[in-house]
Protein backbone atom coordinates (compact mmCIF):
# COMPACT_ATOMS: atom_id res chain seq x y z
CA UNK A 1 0.00 0.00 0.00
CA UNK A 2 1.51 3.46 -1.15
CA UNK A 3 1.45 6.27 1.15
CA UNK A 4 0.12 9.39 -0.36
CA UNK A 5 1.44 12.62 0.04
CA UNK A 6 0.31 16.33 0.13
CA UNK A 7 1.29 17.84 -3.14
CA UNK A 8 -0.38 21.03 -2.69
CA UNK A 9 -1.71 23.01 0.09
CA UNK A 10 -4.27 25.82 -0.69
CA UNK A 11 -3.64 29.76 0.95
CA UNK A 12 -5.67 30.42 3.86
CA UNK A 13 -7.19 26.88 3.86
CA UNK A 14 -7.48 24.95 7.30
CA UNK A 15 -4.54 22.39 6.02
CA UNK A 16 -2.09 25.69 5.82
CA UNK A 17 -3.53 27.08 9.11
CA UNK A 18 -2.68 23.73 11.03
CA UNK A 19 0.92 23.89 9.50
CA UNK A 20 0.35 21.08 6.78
CA UNK A 21 3.48 20.92 4.04
CA UNK A 22 3.76 19.85 0.78
CA UNK A 23 5.48 16.22 0.98
CA UNK A 24 3.91 15.12 3.73
CA UNK A 25 2.94 11.68 3.85
CA UNK A 26 -0.93 11.12 5.28
CA UNK A 27 -0.24 7.90 6.96
CA UNK A 28 -4.35 8.09 8.97
CA UNK A 29 -6.76 10.49 9.39
CA UNK A 30 -8.67 9.75 12.56
CA UNK A 31 -7.24 6.73 13.00
CA UNK A 32 -8.33 5.16 9.72
CA UNK A 33 -5.56 3.99 6.99
CA UNK A 34 -7.62 5.47 4.07
CA UNK A 35 -7.70 3.02 0.66
CA UNK A 36 -7.71 5.85 -1.93
CA UNK A 37 -9.08 9.66 -2.75
CA UNK A 38 -12.78 9.18 -1.86
CA UNK A 39 -12.26 7.72 1.40
CA UNK A 40 -9.98 10.05 2.13
CA UNK A 41 -12.18 12.84 0.89
CA UNK A 42 -14.92 11.70 2.77
CA UNK A 43 -12.83 11.53 6.34
CA UNK A 44 -11.22 14.80 5.75
CA UNK A 45 -14.88 16.45 4.98
CA UNK A 46 -15.75 15.97 8.96
CA UNK A 47 -15.08 18.34 11.35
CA UNK A 48 -11.79 19.24 13.31
CA UNK A 49 -10.26 16.01 11.53
CA UNK A 50 -6.99 14.62 13.00
CA UNK A 51 -4.39 13.51 10.62
CA UNK A 52 -1.09 11.28 11.12
CA UNK A 53 1.86 12.51 9.09
CA UNK A 54 5.33 11.43 8.39
CA UNK A 55 7.89 14.42 7.80
CA UNK A 56 10.85 13.28 6.71
CA UNK A 57 12.17 10.87 9.92
CA UNK A 58 9.65 12.65 12.32
CA UNK A 59 5.67 11.39 12.76
CA UNK A 60 3.50 13.93 13.74
CA UNK A 61 -0.19 14.37 14.83
CA UNK A 62 -2.19 17.42 13.46
CA UNK A 63 -5.24 18.35 14.32
CA UNK A 64 -7.55 20.97 11.98
CA UNK A 65 -9.81 23.07 12.86
CA UNK A 66 -12.27 23.09 10.61
CA UNK A 67 -16.31 22.71 10.32
CA UNK A 68 -17.74 20.08 8.83
CA UNK A 69 -18.07 20.01 5.17
CA UNK A 70 -15.45 22.50 4.92
CA UNK A 71 -12.59 21.88 2.46
CA UNK A 72 -9.45 20.71 4.07
CA UNK A 73 -7.05 22.71 1.10
CA UNK A 74 -5.25 19.78 0.60
CA UNK A 75 -4.49 17.54 -1.92
CA UNK A 76 -2.54 14.32 -2.35
CA UNK A 77 -0.45 12.55 -4.58
CA UNK A 78 -2.56 9.55 -5.88
CA UNK A 79 -5.99 8.14 -6.57
CA UNK A 80 -5.81 5.13 -5.35
CA UNK A 81 -3.63 4.17 -2.34
CA UNK A 82 -4.04 0.52 -2.38
CA UNK A 83 -3.12 -1.75 -5.28
CA UNK A 84 -5.09 -0.43 -8.35
CA UNK A 85 -7.01 -3.07 -9.60
CA UNK A 86 -5.77 -4.41 -12.72
CA UNK A 87 -7.82 -6.04 -15.58
CA UNK A 88 -7.72 -9.77 -16.00
CA UNK A 89 -8.87 -9.80 -19.60
CA UNK A 90 -6.82 -10.16 -22.72
CA UNK A 91 -9.20 -8.43 -25.28
CA UNK A 92 -7.68 -8.01 -28.89
CA UNK A 93 -8.62 -4.46 -29.38
CA UNK A 94 -6.94 -3.45 -25.76
CA UNK A 95 -5.20 -0.34 -26.76
CA UNK A 96 -2.74 -0.96 -23.71
CA UNK A 97 -1.72 -4.06 -26.24
CA UNK A 98 -0.60 -1.46 -28.86
CA UNK A 99 1.63 0.54 -27.19
CA UNK A 100 5.53 0.33 -28.27
CA UNK A 101 7.98 -0.47 -26.00
CA UNK A 102 10.00 2.25 -23.85
CA UNK A 103 6.96 4.44 -22.93
CA UNK A 104 6.33 5.45 -19.35
CA UNK A 105 5.80 2.42 -17.23
CA UNK A 106 2.63 3.73 -16.02
CA UNK A 107 1.05 3.45 -19.34
CA UNK A 108 1.12 -0.25 -19.58
CA UNK A 109 -1.09 -0.38 -16.17
CA UNK A 110 -4.71 -1.83 -17.82
CA UNK A 111 -6.84 -1.17 -14.63
CA UNK A 112 -10.24 -2.64 -14.41
CA UNK A 113 -11.19 -0.52 -11.31
CA UNK A 114 -14.88 0.70 -9.99
CA UNK A 115 -12.97 3.41 -8.37
CA UNK A 116 -11.04 4.60 -10.99
CA UNK A 117 -14.35 4.48 -13.33
CA UNK A 118 -16.35 7.18 -10.79
CA UNK A 119 -13.40 9.04 -10.40
CA UNK A 120 -12.23 9.55 -14.16
CA UNK A 121 -14.61 7.86 -16.51
CA UNK A 122 -12.61 4.56 -17.12
CA UNK A 123 -14.69 2.12 -18.44
CA UNK A 124 -14.74 -1.25 -16.41
CA UNK A 125 -15.72 -4.82 -17.70
CA UNK A 126 -16.84 -5.76 -13.77
CA UNK A 127 -15.31 -9.12 -14.37
CA UNK A 128 -13.22 -8.31 -11.07
CA UNK A 129 -16.00 -6.79 -9.06
CA UNK A 130 -17.50 -8.38 -5.96
CA UNK A 131 -20.19 -7.99 -3.43
CA UNK A 132 -17.49 -5.80 -1.22
CA UNK A 133 -17.48 -3.72 -4.06
CA UNK A 134 -21.12 -3.01 -4.79
CA UNK A 135 -21.57 -2.38 -1.23
CA UNK A 136 -18.71 -0.33 -0.96
CA UNK A 137 -20.44 1.39 -4.06
CA UNK A 138 -23.74 2.14 -2.69
CA UNK A 139 -22.29 3.02 0.79
CA UNK A 140 -20.35 5.38 -0.88
CA UNK A 141 -23.09 6.72 -3.48
CA UNK A 142 -20.25 6.26 -5.98
CA UNK A 143 -22.39 6.95 -9.32
CA UNK A 144 -21.94 7.73 -12.18
CA UNK A 145 -20.21 4.50 -13.13
CA UNK A 146 -19.19 3.49 -16.81
CA UNK A 147 -19.62 -0.32 -18.00
CA UNK A 148 -18.19 -1.69 -20.85
CA UNK A 149 -20.79 -3.94 -22.25
CA UNK A 150 -19.38 -4.65 -26.08
CA UNK A 151 -22.28 -7.88 -26.55
CA UNK A 152 -25.03 -8.70 -24.42
CA UNK A 153 -24.58 -12.03 -25.27
CA UNK A 154 -22.78 -14.23 -23.06
CA UNK A 155 -20.67 -16.45 -25.34
CA UNK A 156 -19.82 -13.05 -27.71
CA UNK A 157 -19.17 -11.35 -24.65
CA UNK A 158 -16.97 -13.90 -23.03
CA UNK A 159 -14.68 -14.33 -26.45
CA UNK A 160 -14.51 -10.75 -27.01
CA UNK A 161 -12.96 -10.12 -23.72
CA UNK A 162 -10.54 -13.42 -23.56
CA UNK A 163 -12.28 -14.09 -19.88
CA UNK A 164 -14.64 -16.40 -19.16
CA UNK A 165 -15.96 -14.25 -16.68
CA UNK A 166 -17.42 -12.18 -19.07
CA UNK A 167 -20.28 -14.37 -19.77
CA UNK A 168 -21.70 -13.97 -16.37
CA UNK A 169 -20.10 -10.13 -14.98
CA UNK A 170 -22.99 -7.94 -16.23
CA UNK A 171 -24.86 -9.92 -13.45
CA UNK A 172 -23.08 -6.80 -11.39
CA UNK A 173 -24.56 -4.24 -13.78
CA UNK A 174 -28.14 -5.53 -13.10
CA UNK A 175 -27.36 -5.15 -9.43
CA UNK A 176 -26.21 -1.76 -9.45
CA UNK A 177 -29.09 -0.72 -12.06
CA UNK A 178 -31.62 -2.12 -9.45
CA UNK A 179 -29.55 0.12 -6.96
CA UNK A 180 -30.20 3.15 -8.61
CA UNK A 181 -27.03 4.01 -9.24
CA UNK A 182 -26.17 5.71 -12.74
CA UNK A 183 -24.53 3.62 -15.26
CA UNK A 184 -23.30 4.22 -18.72
CA UNK A 185 -22.28 2.29 -20.84
CA UNK A 186 -20.13 1.18 -24.66
CA UNK A 187 -20.06 -0.64 -26.94
CA UNK A 188 -16.69 -0.96 -28.95
CA UNK A 189 -17.61 -2.32 -32.29
CA UNK A 190 -15.19 -4.36 -34.08
CA UNK A 191 -15.86 -5.04 -37.34
CA UNK A 192 -17.22 -8.76 -38.57
CA UNK A 193 -17.01 -9.47 -34.85
CA UNK A 194 -19.67 -7.33 -32.68
CA UNK A 195 -21.22 -5.68 -35.49
CA UNK A 196 -23.97 -6.28 -38.15
CA UNK A 197 -26.28 -8.46 -36.54
CA UNK A 198 -24.50 -8.71 -33.27
CA UNK A 199 -25.09 -5.27 -32.80
CA UNK A 200 -28.71 -5.51 -33.52
CA UNK A 201 -28.86 -8.46 -31.17
CA UNK A 202 -26.45 -6.56 -28.25
CA UNK A 203 -28.42 -3.05 -28.92
CA UNK A 204 -32.20 -5.18 -28.37
CA UNK A 205 -30.75 -6.59 -25.11
CA UNK A 206 -29.70 -3.50 -23.99
CA UNK A 207 -33.75 -2.39 -24.09
CA UNK A 208 -34.64 -5.55 -23.13
CA UNK A 209 -32.75 -6.23 -20.03
CA UNK A 210 -30.63 -2.95 -18.96
CA UNK A 211 -33.31 0.12 -19.74
CA UNK A 212 -32.31 1.80 -16.95
CA UNK A 213 -28.82 2.79 -18.57
CA UNK A 214 -27.99 6.34 -18.65
CA UNK A 215 -26.39 5.83 -21.85
CA UNK A 216 -24.99 3.77 -24.39
CA UNK A 217 -22.02 4.96 -26.65
CA UNK A 218 -21.20 3.21 -29.92
CA UNK A 219 -17.78 3.19 -30.59
CA UNK A 220 -15.48 2.00 -33.22
CA UNK A 221 -11.95 -0.06 -31.87
CA UNK A 222 -8.55 1.95 -32.58
CA UNK A 223 -5.82 0.47 -34.08
CA UNK A 224 -2.46 1.49 -33.80
CA UNK A 225 0.68 -0.18 -36.41
CA UNK A 226 1.73 -1.99 -33.30
CA UNK A 227 -1.30 -4.36 -33.42
CA UNK A 228 -0.99 -7.66 -33.51
CA UNK A 229 -4.28 -8.89 -33.47
CA UNK A 230 -4.41 -10.10 -36.99
CA UNK A 231 -8.19 -10.75 -36.93
CA UNK A 232 -8.54 -6.82 -36.20
CA UNK A 233 -9.19 -4.23 -39.22
CA UNK A 234 -11.05 -1.14 -39.49
CA UNK A 235 -14.44 -0.20 -40.47
CA UNK A 236 -15.10 0.67 -43.88
CA UNK A 237 -17.08 3.56 -44.64
CA UNK A 238 -20.29 1.58 -45.51
CA UNK A 239 -19.84 -0.63 -42.27
CA UNK A 240 -19.62 2.83 -40.51
CA UNK A 241 -22.93 3.61 -42.31
CA UNK A 242 -24.12 0.65 -41.08
CA UNK A 243 -23.64 1.28 -37.63
CA UNK A 244 -24.86 4.61 -37.47
CA UNK A 245 -28.44 3.19 -39.06
CA UNK A 246 -28.26 0.67 -36.62
CA UNK A 247 -27.79 3.34 -33.72
CA UNK A 248 -30.60 5.68 -35.34
CA UNK A 249 -33.45 3.15 -35.73
CA UNK A 250 -32.40 1.80 -32.23
CA UNK A 251 -32.64 5.54 -31.34
CA UNK A 252 -36.45 5.74 -32.53
CA UNK A 253 -37.56 2.33 -29.98
CA UNK A 254 -36.06 3.37 -27.63
CA UNK A 255 -38.09 6.93 -27.14
CA UNK A 256 -40.78 5.22 -28.25
CA UNK A 257 -40.40 2.45 -25.42
CA UNK A 258 -38.99 4.41 -22.56
CA UNK A 259 -38.86 8.01 -23.65
CA UNK A 260 -35.19 8.45 -24.66
CA UNK A 261 -32.97 8.02 -27.12
CA UNK A 262 -30.67 5.71 -24.53
CA UNK A 263 -27.68 4.96 -27.58
CA UNK A 264 -25.80 7.03 -29.34
CA UNK A 265 -22.71 6.58 -32.34
CA UNK A 266 -19.03 7.95 -32.48
CA UNK A 267 -18.54 10.95 -33.85
CA UNK A 268 -16.16 9.08 -35.88
CA UNK A 269 -18.23 6.92 -37.59
CA UNK A 270 -20.18 10.18 -39.43
CA UNK A 271 -16.18 10.89 -40.38
CA UNK A 272 -15.81 7.27 -41.65
CA UNK A 273 -19.34 7.43 -43.47
CA UNK A 274 -18.76 10.64 -44.81
CA UNK A 275 -21.97 11.89 -43.28
CA UNK A 276 -22.92 15.36 -41.81
CA UNK A 277 -23.45 14.96 -37.22
CA UNK A 278 -26.74 15.04 -35.75
CA UNK A 279 -28.32 18.82 -34.56
CA UNK A 280 -26.62 19.34 -31.13
CA UNK A 281 -30.17 18.70 -29.37
CA UNK A 282 -29.90 14.85 -30.43
CA UNK A 283 -27.16 14.11 -28.11
CA UNK A 284 -29.80 15.20 -25.15
CA UNK A 285 -26.75 17.28 -23.04
CA UNK A 286 -23.77 15.76 -24.54
CA UNK A 287 -23.38 13.17 -21.17
CA UNK A 288 -20.63 11.20 -23.22
CA UNK A 289 -18.86 14.00 -24.36
CA UNK A 290 -15.36 12.71 -23.40
CA UNK A 291 -15.98 9.33 -24.74
CA UNK A 292 -16.36 11.12 -28.49
CA UNK A 293 -20.33 11.72 -28.39
CA UNK A 294 -20.95 14.70 -29.88
CA UNK A 295 -17.54 16.02 -29.21
CA UNK A 296 -18.20 18.17 -33.10
CA UNK A 297 -21.15 19.26 -32.10
CA UNK A 298 -20.55 20.26 -28.48
CA UNK A 299 -17.27 22.27 -30.23
CA UNK A 300 -18.89 23.71 -32.56
CA UNK A 301 -21.73 25.27 -29.98
CA UNK A 302 -19.16 26.68 -27.91
CA UNK A 303 -17.02 28.10 -30.50
CA UNK A 304 -20.37 29.86 -31.36
CA UNK A 305 -20.75 31.42 -28.85
CA UNK A 306 -22.51 29.15 -26.16
CA UNK A 307 -20.16 29.01 -23.16
CA UNK A 308 -22.40 26.64 -21.42
CA UNK A 309 -21.51 23.89 -23.88
CA UNK A 310 -17.58 24.55 -22.96
CA UNK A 311 -16.64 20.59 -22.02
CA UNK A 312 -13.26 20.17 -19.93
CA UNK A 313 -11.68 17.66 -21.63
CA UNK A 314 -9.87 14.62 -19.20
CA UNK A 315 -6.39 13.28 -20.86
CA UNK A 316 -8.05 10.24 -22.79
CA UNK A 317 -8.02 6.94 -21.15
CA UNK A 318 -4.40 7.48 -19.95
CA UNK A 319 -6.15 9.70 -17.11
CA UNK A 320 -6.21 7.85 -14.36
CA UNK A 321 -2.50 7.02 -14.10
CA UNK A 322 -1.08 10.37 -15.17
CA UNK A 323 -3.70 12.44 -15.61
CA UNK A 324 -6.14 14.69 -14.05
CA UNK A 325 -4.82 14.24 -10.45
CA UNK A 326 -6.74 12.48 -7.66
CA UNK A 327 -9.69 14.62 -8.19
CA UNK A 328 -11.00 13.21 -10.82
CA UNK A 329 -11.99 14.23 -14.40
CA UNK A 330 -14.49 16.56 -13.52
CA UNK A 331 -11.43 18.86 -12.02
CA UNK A 332 -11.32 21.58 -14.41
CA UNK A 333 -8.14 21.16 -15.92
CA UNK A 334 -5.55 24.16 -16.24
CA UNK A 335 -3.68 25.51 -19.37
CA UNK A 336 -0.27 25.97 -18.99
CA UNK A 337 2.46 27.52 -21.62
CA UNK A 338 6.43 26.72 -21.88
CA UNK A 339 7.10 30.42 -21.71
CA UNK A 340 4.42 33.84 -21.66
CA UNK A 341 3.64 34.09 -24.66
CA UNK A 342 2.48 37.71 -25.42
CA UNK A 343 -0.56 37.96 -27.59
CA UNK A 344 0.60 40.32 -30.84
CA UNK A 345 -2.55 41.93 -32.70
CA UNK A 346 -2.78 40.76 -36.37
CA UNK A 347 0.29 37.87 -35.80
CA UNK A 348 -0.14 34.86 -37.50
CA UNK A 349 -2.38 31.56 -35.87
CA UNK A 350 -1.89 27.99 -36.64
CA UNK A 351 -3.87 25.73 -34.73
CA UNK A 352 -2.58 22.61 -33.78
CA UNK A 353 -4.61 19.42 -33.93
CA UNK A 354 -4.73 15.90 -35.24
CA UNK A 355 -6.36 14.58 -38.30
CA UNK A 356 -9.77 14.06 -36.70
CA UNK A 357 -9.98 18.00 -35.35
CA UNK A 358 -8.83 19.39 -38.57
CA UNK A 359 -12.11 17.03 -40.39
CA UNK A 360 -14.05 18.64 -37.41
CA UNK A 361 -12.40 22.48 -37.19
CA UNK A 362 -11.95 22.82 -40.88
CA UNK A 363 -15.68 23.56 -41.98
CA UNK A 364 -16.04 25.22 -38.64
CA UNK A 365 -13.03 27.59 -38.76
CA UNK A 366 -13.77 28.06 -43.27
CA UNK A 367 -15.06 31.74 -42.86
CA UNK A 368 -11.88 32.51 -41.16
CA UNK A 369 -9.37 30.66 -42.37
CA UNK A 370 -10.36 31.66 -46.06
CA UNK A 371 -10.25 35.68 -45.11
CA UNK A 372 -14.04 36.25 -45.33
CA UNK A 373 -14.29 37.85 -41.84
CA UNK A 374 -12.74 41.19 -41.92
CA UNK A 375 -10.04 42.42 -39.02
CA UNK A 376 -9.02 38.49 -38.07
CA UNK A 377 -5.76 37.78 -38.40
CA UNK A 378 -4.51 34.72 -41.04
CA UNK A 379 -5.65 31.86 -39.14
CA UNK A 380 -4.65 28.36 -40.37
CA UNK A 381 -4.78 24.85 -39.15
CA UNK A 382 -1.80 22.54 -38.72
CA UNK A 383 -2.81 18.84 -38.84
CA UNK A 384 -0.43 16.20 -37.17
CA UNK A 385 -0.74 13.09 -38.32
CA UNK A 386 0.18 10.09 -35.84
CA UNK A 387 2.86 8.89 -37.30
CA UNK A 388 4.12 7.38 -33.66
CA UNK A 389 1.14 5.36 -33.42
CA UNK A 390 0.36 5.42 -37.00
CA UNK A 391 -2.52 2.57 -37.58
CA UNK A 392 -6.43 4.71 -37.57
CA UNK A 393 -4.72 7.02 -34.80
CA UNK A 394 -6.05 10.02 -35.67
CA UNK A 395 -7.55 12.02 -32.45
CA UNK A 396 -5.61 14.30 -31.07
CA UNK A 397 -5.85 13.83 -27.67
CA UNK A 398 -3.20 10.80 -28.91
CA UNK A 399 -0.33 12.67 -30.25
CA UNK A 400 2.87 12.61 -29.16
CA UNK A 401 5.79 15.35 -28.61
CA UNK A 402 7.87 13.80 -31.23
CA UNK A 403 4.87 14.06 -33.99
CA UNK A 404 4.15 17.72 -32.77
CA UNK A 405 7.65 18.34 -32.87
CA UNK A 406 8.31 17.11 -36.59
CA UNK A 407 5.13 19.41 -37.54
CA UNK A 408 6.53 22.62 -35.88
CA UNK A 409 10.32 21.59 -37.02
CA UNK A 410 8.48 22.44 -40.75
CA UNK A 411 6.70 25.90 -39.86
CA UNK A 412 8.10 29.93 -39.63
CA UNK A 413 9.13 31.34 -36.45
CA UNK A 414 7.31 34.61 -34.64
CA UNK A 415 3.45 32.77 -35.32
CA UNK A 416 1.26 31.80 -32.41
CA UNK A 417 1.15 28.32 -32.79
CA UNK A 418 -2.25 27.10 -29.81
CA UNK A 419 -1.93 23.14 -28.69
CA UNK A 420 -4.77 21.56 -27.12
CA UNK A 421 -4.20 20.72 -23.62
CA UNK A 422 -5.73 17.51 -24.17
CA UNK A 423 -1.89 16.37 -25.66
CA UNK A 424 -0.80 17.01 -22.53
CA UNK A 425 -0.55 15.13 -19.01
CA UNK A 426 0.95 16.80 -16.49
CA UNK A 427 2.96 18.97 -18.72
CA UNK A 428 4.01 15.52 -20.81
CA UNK A 429 2.90 14.30 -23.98
CA UNK A 430 2.04 10.55 -23.79
CA UNK A 431 6.18 10.03 -25.15
CA UNK A 432 7.25 11.29 -22.65
CA UNK A 433 8.33 14.80 -24.20
CA UNK A 434 7.41 18.43 -22.64
CA UNK A 435 6.42 21.78 -24.08
CA UNK A 436 10.18 22.46 -23.46
CA UNK A 437 11.44 20.04 -26.18
CA UNK A 438 9.56 22.14 -28.99
CA UNK A 439 11.31 24.05 -31.58
CA UNK A 440 9.11 26.82 -30.78
CA UNK A 441 6.89 28.35 -28.08
CA UNK A 442 2.94 27.23 -28.32
CA UNK A 443 0.34 28.68 -26.21
CA UNK A 444 -1.68 25.43 -23.99
CA UNK A 445 -5.41 26.20 -24.64
CA UNK A 446 -8.39 24.10 -23.35
CA UNK A 447 -9.56 22.00 -25.36
CA UNK A 448 -13.51 23.02 -26.12
CA UNK A 449 -14.57 25.68 -28.49
CA UNK A 450 -14.87 28.36 -26.33
CA UNK A 451 -11.58 28.59 -24.99
CA UNK A 452 -9.82 28.84 -29.16
CA UNK A 453 -12.86 31.46 -29.87
CA UNK A 454 -11.47 33.37 -26.99
CA UNK A 455 -7.62 32.78 -27.49
CA UNK A 456 -8.45 33.83 -31.47
CA UNK A 457 -11.05 36.70 -30.47
CA UNK A 458 -7.90 37.92 -27.95
CA UNK A 459 -5.55 38.49 -31.02
CA UNK A 460 -8.48 39.84 -33.29
CA UNK A 461 -8.37 42.84 -30.40
CA UNK A 462 -12.50 42.16 -29.32
CA UNK A 463 -13.69 39.12 -27.43
CA UNK A 464 -16.49 39.05 -29.76
CA UNK A 465 -15.22 38.90 -33.40
CA UNK A 466 -14.71 35.72 -33.60
CA UNK A 467 -18.38 34.63 -32.66
CA UNK A 468 -19.88 32.49 -35.56
CA UNK A 469 -22.39 34.03 -38.01
CA UNK A 470 -24.98 30.92 -37.44
CA UNK A 471 -24.90 27.25 -37.36
CA UNK A 472 -22.20 25.36 -39.27
CA UNK A 473 -23.97 22.53 -40.96
CA UNK A 474 -23.34 19.98 -42.32
CA UNK A 475 -19.91 21.08 -40.46
CA UNK A 476 -18.27 17.40 -41.87
CA UNK A 477 -19.05 16.64 -46.11
CA UNK A 478 -17.76 13.63 -47.54
CA UNK A 479 -14.64 15.63 -48.75
CA UNK A 480 -13.89 15.92 -45.72
CA UNK A 481 -13.85 12.67 -43.92
CA UNK A 482 -10.89 10.98 -42.41
CA UNK A 483 -11.19 7.55 -41.38
CA UNK A 484 -10.05 7.70 -37.61
CA UNK A 485 -10.51 5.91 -34.23
CA UNK A 486 -9.63 6.05 -30.89
CA UNK A 487 -7.88 3.91 -28.97
CA UNK A 488 -10.18 2.33 -26.45
CA UNK A 489 -11.11 -0.44 -24.53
Amino acid sequence: MSVPRVVSVAAASPAQRAGLRIGDELLHVDGRVPRDVIEYRLLVDEADPELGLRRGHEELSVVVDKAAGEALGAEVSSAVFDRVRTCDNHCEFCFIYQLPKGMRRSLYLKDDDYRLSFLYGNFTTLTRFTEMDLERVLTDALSPLFVSIHATDPELRARMLRNERGAVSLRWLRALLDAGVEVHGQVVLCPAVNDGEALEATLAGILDEYPELATVACVPLGLSRFSGEAAMRPHTPGEAAAVIDAVEQWQELAVGAIGRRLVYAADEYYLMAGRPFPAAEAYDGFPQHENGIGMARAFESAFGGDDEAAFGVRAGFFASVDGAGPEGYRARRHSESREPVAVVEGRPVAVITGEFGAAVLGPLLRPWTDGSVPGVPELRLLPVRNEFFGGTIAVTGLLTGQDVSAALAREPEGQRYLLPDVCLSEGRFLDGTTLDDLPLPVEVVRTDGASLRRALAADAGAPTALAAPGPVAPLVSATDAVPVALGRR
